[in-house]
Order: C-alpha cells, then structure tokens, then sequence
C-alpha cells in the first residue's frame, strides 16, 4: 500500500551560513509551529548580474494522484499535500519527478485499466505546462531542467513507478517515452511475470526473465533510465548486469542503517556506482529510522478500526478508499510516533557518500505517497533544512550541489547519449 501523509509537526529552526537561497536554512513561523523556507531567490536568466543557485531536483512525488482523484490545484498553496508550486519556489526545488503509479490490486497487472490509470496521471502532468505555460515547463532531458531553471520556471517530469501500464508490450515502453516518461521502475509492490518486487514473496527469487531483459535494454536504447526502487534483490542484480547505462535508485536508503528490502545493501550502493548511477535518498520513516516500522505496525493494530471506518465511508474508485484510510493514518501517526529528522536522513547520504563517494547521492522524498515525514522535512518547501545539515555536517557547497541535483543531471546527460 502506497503511503501518505501532510503534517503540521514542529520544524527545527535550522540556520546555515550565508549562501545562495536554495541552501539557506529555515525559520520558524511562531503562528503555525511549521517551518518556512526562505523567500524566492531572484530568477535565474535575469541578466549578468542575477545570482546562480544549484539546480534542485526531486526524484519521486506522488502528487498526481490528487490531481487526479481530488482535483487538485498545485499552482497554488495547499494544506492537503506536501507539494504546490508555490512551495517549490519556497525550497529551491527546480524539477520534480511526478511518479506515474498504478495500483495494480485497483487497477489491473496490465491492461486495458492498468493504461488507463498511467494516462489520466500522464495526462495530468503535462496539462501543468499546457495550462501554465508561465510556471511550469514539461522537461525530458538535462538540458530542459537548466532551460527552466534559468527561465525561472519549474520543471515537470514524470517516471513510472512499476510497468503495469506498458501492459507486456515492448512497444509500450517508447509509447511512454514518446509521453515523456523518463524513468521507469520494472515493478512496484506487486511482482509482475517479468521482474520480482521487493514487495511479496514471488519477488525473493524471481529476477528479471528474458523479456525483462528485453524491456531494460530497450529502455536504454530509447534514454529511459532504469530504477532499481521497489525491485527484488534478485531483479536488481539482473538489472544491473543488463544495463549498458547508469542505474538510479529514485526512493531507496541503506539497508545497513534500517534493514528493510525497499532498501539497499551496500553491495547494491556499490553496483549502482559503478553504472555509474545514483541512489536517491528517500524521506519516509521506516526506511530512515531503525525500529520505526516496528512501532508504526503496532500503532496499526490500534488505529484498525478507525481505518476501517474512514475507508467505509468512501465512495467511488479505490483509491478513494484507500486515501481515507491513508488520512487516518497520517493524523495518527502524528499523534503517536516519534518524530524523525532530516539528521536521520543525512545519516544514509553520510553512509553512501563514505561507501562511494558524493558523486553518487541524490534526494527522492516520496512526498505525497508517505504517510509520516521527517518533522523538519514536512514539504518541498523544507529542502533547505536538509542542505543545512549537510552543511553542519562539513559538506562543501560544491558537493551539496550534486545531492541536490548534479548528480542526476550528470546521469541524464549519460543515459540520454545515442
């Protein structure tokens, strides 16, 4: 089950040395007790004279999903989700990966139903720019998340979290190229015919089969990259030795800090590496902090009948249940679990940087599909609070730049290359 949360939980009021915008640190809005990040720095592209700052980009959001089902308007300040527009100027985020997700156990292994939800979420992104040609630019490679930048506008990209949509068919995966989806992960939580999940059991042995194979070579032949996020260990294993391209990991931690299979091993940090890929550190709970899951599970056995209530009262398609219940939860879990921070997740950049060095680190929140989040990572408008950490950790600003978004332009670049 995907997670979700929005939090209104207390922010560390983290202040860094002077810098460009996108690495300042936060202050505290004393009225709501949640961080603010700094005002915009100026655009880029405005003569000679207007300050550079690091391209920012996130590797996964699972915002189109309310766009879809509940209408949405992210060009505007919500309270219902962890990422708008508004807030993504606040952190300095430049680009952002919207993750193409289909509920296979709502909508289909593959299909007729399986494409459907994948388009209606396409569709949904690439209307951003459509509508708001002012604010956002629908981006595809290296060079457009720059353009946007120096424009001053806010790249949308999209990845496809599992490949139910291309429905067995390796046509599909150009289909969605041609659609502008940049990544794709083989599966999500549910393993498919052709590649294992993380996810259940049929995952711990199955790897990729032959036409497994087919679709990673393909995806390297069109510049789709390949995430290893959400795959078996099995299916990682055969997905680097198939790639001739970098491999990224757009929502994985170390798996030496919290053993948990969505994570990495270091073995695994150390293959990605030398694809010359990147592992983007994820923001949710469980897989940032040891024992977390643990006392999450047992919140569940308490909050049961509260979520099944919630999910009763929904109506209509099944992720409409599944948010209600995903609403119980957050507000729970805000209640009842200790807070996280983004120490513990400078904690797994700190783990890969010493296993591979800086060049093969990068941000993957999740945002949107997390139903806890760090409390001073509660939004895309608290990046900033992250980077000052690195930075009080002795991170140059030359390195932080590469967490923040070098470094996956660095593999764009690579997988793009004919």
């Amino acid at each position: 089950m995907k997670h979700r949360a929005q939090t209104r939980a207390a922010a560390l009021a983290l202040t860094a040395a002077a810098a460009c915008a996108a690495l300042a640190g936060c202050r505290m809005n004393e009225n709501t007790q949640t961080p603010n990040a700094p005002a915009p720095s100026p655009a880029r592209g405005g003569g000679p004279a207007a300050p550079l700052r690091p391209v920012t980009i996130d590797m996964h959001a699972d915002t189109v999903q309310f766009i879809v089902d509940e209408g949405a308007d992210i060009n505007v300040r919500r309270e219902d989700t962890h990422l708008d527009a508004e807030r993504m100027r606040e952190g300095g985020l430049d680009a952002q990966f919207f993750s193409i997700w289909v509920e296979p156990n709502l909508y289909g292994f593959g299909g007729a139903g399986a494409v459907a939800r994948a388009d209606e979420q396409v569709n949904a992104v690439r209307a951003l720019a459509e509508r708001r040609p002012d604010l956002w630019t629908l981006a595809g490679t290296a060079a457009d998340i720059r353009r946007a930048a120096a424009e001053g506008k806010l790249a949308a990209l999209m990845g496809l979290e599992g490949g139910y949509a291309i429905d067995g068919k390796l046509e599909n995966v150009g289909r969605y190229y041609g659609l502008g989806v940049r990544y794709m992960s083989p599966t999500w939580s549910y393993s498919l015919p052709w590649a294992g999940s993380s996810g259940d059991a049929e995952g711990r042995t199955r790897g990729l089969s032959e036409f497994g194979r087919e679709v990673v070579r393909e995806m390297n032949r069109l510049g789709m990259m390949v995430d290893v996020s959400h795959v078996s260990d099995p299916t990682f294993w055969d997905i680097v030795e198939t790639s001739s391209k970098p491999v990224i990991a757009t929502h994985s931690n170390a798996r030496a800090i919290v053993a948990e299979p969505r994570n990495l091993t270091d073995d695994m940090i150390r293959a990605v590496a030398r694809t010359g890929g990147v592992v983007c550190v994820v923001f949710y709970p469980a897989f940032v902090e040891p024992g977390w899951q643990a006392k999450k599970e047992a919140v569940d056995a308490e909050i049961a009948a509260l979520v099944k209530e919630a999910a009763g009262r929904a109506t209509g398609r099944g992720s409409f249940r599944r948010i209600a219940r995903d609403r119980v939860r957050e507000r729970e879990y805000l209640k009842r679990l200790p807070p996280v921070t983004a120490a513990r997740v400078a904690d797994h950049v700190d783990h890969i940087v010493r296993l591979v060095g800086v060049e093969h680190v990068g941000l993957g929140s999740d945002f949107d599909g997390i139903q806890a989040v760090p409390s001073d990572l509660a939004s895309v408008a608290h990046f900033p609070n992250l980077s000052a950490e690195l930075r009080r950790r002795g991170y140059r600003d030359e390195e932080i730049e590469k967490i923040l978004g070098g470094n996956i332009l660095r593999v764009m670049e690579e997988v793009e290359k004919r």
